[in-house]
């Protein structure tokens, strides 16, 4: 996973198949023309390229909604109409990637270059805000949005709240303290698919482009909880599991490659790790659950880099390199590999202060 000459980007993207609809981890190398992916096997890149997307003429559509679990999309359509979903591991790099592969199909306007960095500048989560400890607040039983039954053309939706009763409840719990900031929390709630818009007049809203104007703070727009959320709060025992681990301050995210535990084999997962408590969990990116495939606490943990030169003892496999290792308090041993060495350093740097 090493850096190219020309290469204006590269990094793990989610890709869904064309003749199988399922999803695959791939490394994406973004050229000025084109778009290459490649299979990951055994933790190493292989070394030719298993597609191509040619960029010219090729339109790009982000957000993409089509898939409502997968709210991180890109969608990209060639000129012969073939369309290519891609899937993000976060917000902000959605919006680096879509910025960078607009740039290189309008690599001869800069107008609209320009303005496409004015939009994505112009729209920014509030810092220091959880959005999981927003929807555990929502849906507290005494102070939560209150959630009423509601008839829009001959429709019955149960469990509904409109949007100017979010923006109100959002605002009364100092969550924000405009009904900008309000209107701004509450889009990053519906594009990370904690809630979802239902009857005409919210869900017609979606198809702006401009994410701004995607949420209504309107009193006929009608939202809901979506299915993921009520997934994560089915239950105590789940809703305990949130709290304690998932709700803390996300600090950074990314894909990274690990080891199995048991079979030693390496397998791309979307890690996020968390402050207050500190936490780093691990999901598999190819799946639409949203319960993370493990995790752990990290206080008590030592993090270190591992040497590149040989195959350190414990690691399987024929590694692509940067590797870094981190030892829980009970001794459980997880070998990690970033895609350069300034990723694995930012990971440490990052991890170090919370353990």
């Amino acid at each position: 996973m090493q850096e190219a000459a020309g290469v204006l980007k590269e990094g793990f993207l989610v890709k869904r198949g064309h003749i199988v609809r399922n999803w695959k981890v791939r490394w994406f190398v973004l050229l000025q023309d084109k778009l290459l992916y490649y299979k990951i096997e055994g933790g190493k890149k292989e070394p030719s390229p298993k597609g191509r997307i040619l960029l010219d003429g090729c339109t790009i559509t982000c957000p993409c909604l089509e898939y409502e679990n997968r709210p991180l999309l890109i969608k990209l359509r060639t000129k012969t109409n073939t369309d290519y979903f891609l899937e993000c591991c976060s917000r902000e790099e959605r919006d680096s990637w879509a910025l960078d592969i607009t740039g290189a199909i309008h690599a001869g306007h800069p107008v609209q270059v320009q303005e496409l960095h004015r939009m994505k500048n112009s729209f920014k989560l509030l810092e220091n805000i959880s959005l999981h400890h927003i929807v555990e607040r929502m849906c507290d039983s005494s102070t939560g949005i209150k959630l009423t039954r509601n008839l829009e053309q001959g429709n019955r939706y149960k469990e509904t709240f409109t949007g100017s009763a979010l923006v109100d409840w959002l605002i009364s719990n100092s969550f924000a303290v405009s009904r900008f900031e309000a209107i701004t929390l509450a889009s990053m709630l519906m594009e990370e698919n904690f809630i979802k818009p239902v009857g005409a007049r919210s869900t017609e809203a979606t198809r702006y482009s401009d994410l701004s104007e995607q949420f209504l703070d309107d009193s006929t727009a009608l939202y809901m909880f979506a299915e993921s959320s009520k997934k994560n709060i089915s239950s105590k025992e789940e809703l305990q599991f949130n709290i304690s681990e998932l709700s803390g301050t996300i600090v950074k995210q990314g894909f990274l490659v690990k080891q199995g535990h048991k079979r030693k084999n390496w397998k791309v997962r979307r890690f996020v790790l968390r402050a207050d408590p500190a936490f780093l969990h691990y999901y598999d990116p190819t799946k639409e659950e949203s319960r993370p495939v493990g995790g752990f606490s990290l206080r008590g943990c030592l993090v270190s880099a591992l040497e590149d030169n040989g195959v350190p003892a414990g690691v399987k496999g024929n590694v692509q390199g940067n590797l870094f290792k981190i030892i829980t308090k009970n001794d459980i041993h997880y070998y990690i590999q970033a895609s350069s060495k300034a990723e694995r350093a930012q990971w440490i740097e990052a991890i170090k202060p919370l353990t």
